[in-house]
């Protein structure tokens, strides 16, 4: 079997900001600028500690000159402050939103475009809150806390540099009290913080997903009265999750410990800085900017701890994120259209191999050519391997041996916008948007117009049907087509399949779980398509397959026999023959 990606449950949260820098490098520009107006602020901030040391030593000297001017550079200073904060804020949390709505879109790209075997592997609510519910704690993130984080550490690296240029022996006694004890405490915090917020983010997902499928299931459950066991594990899943989260809580309350420490260092400044003013090593204005400035240094490192847990969250939702982009962006180069690649051709498929799992085979060197304009039944029991034959031939699945080509060419030498060109897929269980019938009718490449759907309804011979729908074409088809049948939604997938006018069209269990009325009017309207789009069908029905000249049967996914129909399953015989009931 081919190495399927899989995504960690834990996503690896080393060199996160590396890996995210080719999703950053086209808003470059507009970060540059946003984080230059936010070192400006920052540096504001930090200079207001030396203008009141400069006051300080005015009055001390009783100079009113140097008071008044640095009076007048503390107002202007304010003014400048407040307005390159409010500026730096705007331009930060703009270009951050623009950086988050990137990712979104490239996600959801991704997911759309990802390998069926990927989608199929991983639980939707997994997929489902990667692809939405991180980027909206990032969004989250940028908009409430991003600008304080660059603040916060700009302030703090001005701060430092500003002291050391006053007195480098009040700085380390400061750094000497205040920096161990807080290093020491973040790496407490650090040690448990990657697998306390990853623990709390992978339970979480674990909970949408399970109520994603609950919602997805709630039928079956209620009817199969599976509800008790379903909740019991749901119940579980959400215990695990509590759980998770006040261990995070647990983990992120250690920074309050700051507090403390910042405390004893300002207690040690203050004798420290009062016997060195004793001994005319430094002046009363040195001290005032220290005790100034040191509210500036605790109250970045306060709110540094604060961010922390935001910062690890953020964090962790970006490392889940990338790892989802990691896993979906294609590994091939985009291919050009082959040359002489045409519109129509014949469907063939060679040496065919096939496996979900490592340890086994599905499909067994299945040879099988469905020539242009071929009509082609394939039948065959549960689990045959019919319905991944049919994603085979539609290059949803890469084949794991042999190939599967179209008009000479391999599927995976064909670009994906030209192949879903050539080949359609119309599966068991059409998906439909809320919208109106021509609203769905038209998600088809060229977005095909009112006039030519109702050509195409009228060329299929389903007007009549049509007329029956409330509403004809502006008929609502409700949240996933619940306002329709089962069979109306598969006329709606095979309308819309022939509106993409496909050189190959397959139809998997189309007819399966419809009535004998809409299988008919379904059957009809195959019969209405083009003597040149090659149809391969895959039903249960024997009106459906008596219609079709040609039967392939499939045994425990290998071929059994190739030909025309079964005289007896041309009279309506059934394929499966079942027990008969005889009254009494």
């Amino acid at each position: 079997m081919a190495e399927q990606p899989l995504l960690r449950e834990q996503a690896d949260e080393r060199a996160v900001l590396r890996r995210a820098m080719p999703f950053l490098r086209p808003h470059r520009t507009r970060l540059g600028i946003a984080l230059g107006v936010g070192l400006a602020d920052s540096a504001a901030l930090v200079a207001v500690a030396p203008l009141i040391g400069l006051a300080t030593d005015a009055l001390d000297d009783g100079d009113r000159g140097r008071l008044g001017l640095a009076v007048a550079l503390l107002a202007a200073l304010g003014l400048a402050q407040l307005v390159l904060a409010r500026t730096g804020e705007l331009l930060l949390i703009k270009s951050g939103e623009n950086v988050v709505r990137s990712l979104r879109e490239r996600a959801v790209e991704n997911l759309a475009t990802a390998p069926l075997r990927f989608l199929e592997t991983h639980r939707s609510g997994e997929l489902l809150r990667r692809a939405t519910g991180e980027v909206a704690a990032l969004a989250a993130f940028v908009r409430l806390h991003l600008r304080n984080l660059v603040s916060s550490v700009a302030t703090l690296v001005f701060t430092l540099l500003m002291l050391a240029g006053y007195s480098w022996q009040l700085l380390l006694v400061q750094l000497a009290v205040f920096l161990p004890l807080t290093l020491l405490v973040t790496r407490w915090f650090q040690r448990d913080a990657a697998s306390a917020f990853g623990g709390k983010a992978s339970a979480e997902a674990t909970v949408a997903a399970t109520f994603s499928e609950t919602l997805t299931a709630r039928e079956a459950l209620q009817t199969a009265r599976g509800l008790t066991g379903w909740s019991a594990r749901f119940e579980r899943e959400n215990r695990h999750a509590v759980r998770a989260a006040r261990r995070a809580l647990r983990v992120e309350n250690r920074i309050d410990l700051v507090s403390l420490i910042e405390g004893a260092a300002l207690v040690a400044l203050l004798l420290v800085g009062g016997w060195m003013v004793t001994r005319d090593a430094v002046g009363v204005g040195t001290v005032v900017v220290f005790v100034v400035a040191s509210r500036n240094l605790f109250d970045s490192f306060a709110d540094l701890s604060q961010l922390v847990g935001e910062v690890q969250t953020a964090r962790t939702g970006l490392a889940r994120l990338l790892d989802l982009l990691a896993a979906t962006t294609p590994a091939r180069v985009p291919r050009a259209v082959p040359a002489g690649l045409p519109a129509r051709g014949d469907l063939r498929c060679t040496a065919v191999e096939f496996g979900y799992r490592a340890e086994g085979l599905d499909l067994h060197g299945l040879t099988l050519e469905f020539p242009r304009g071929s009509r082609t039944g394939v039948v065959g029991e549960t689990g045959s391997g019919k319905t991944t034959l049919s994603k085979l031939l539609c290059g949803l699945y890469e084949p794991d041996g042999g190939s599967v080509t179209f008009a000479g060419t391999d599927l995976r030498d064909v670009p994906e916008e030209e192949l879903r060109r050539r080949v359609v897929l119309v599966p068991q269980e059409v998906r439909l948007v809320s919208g109106t019938v021509a609203e769905n009718l038209a998600l088809v490449q060229g977005a095909p117009d009112r006039e030519r759907i109702e050509r195409t309804v009228d060329q299929l011979g389903l007007r009549e049907w049509l007329a029956d729908l409330p509403g004809g074409l502006d008929a609502e088809v409700g949240q996933r087509g619940g306002n329709l049948s089962a069979g109306e939604r598969q006329i709606l997938g095979v309308v819309r399949a022939v509106l993409a006018d496909p050189a190959v069209l397959v139809l998997d269990e189309a007819t399966a779980d419809i009535d004998p009325v809409t299988a008919g009017r379904l059957e009809h309207a195959l019969d209405e398509l083009r003597a040149d789009c090659t149809l391969v069908v895959i039903a249960h029905r024997p009106a459906t397959i008596a219609r079709l000249p040609r039967v392939v049967r499939l045994e425990r996914g290998r071929l059994v026999s190739d030909g025309p129909a079964e005289p007896g399953l041309q009279n309506g015989t059934p394929l499966v023959r079942e027990p008969q009931v005889r009254l009494t």
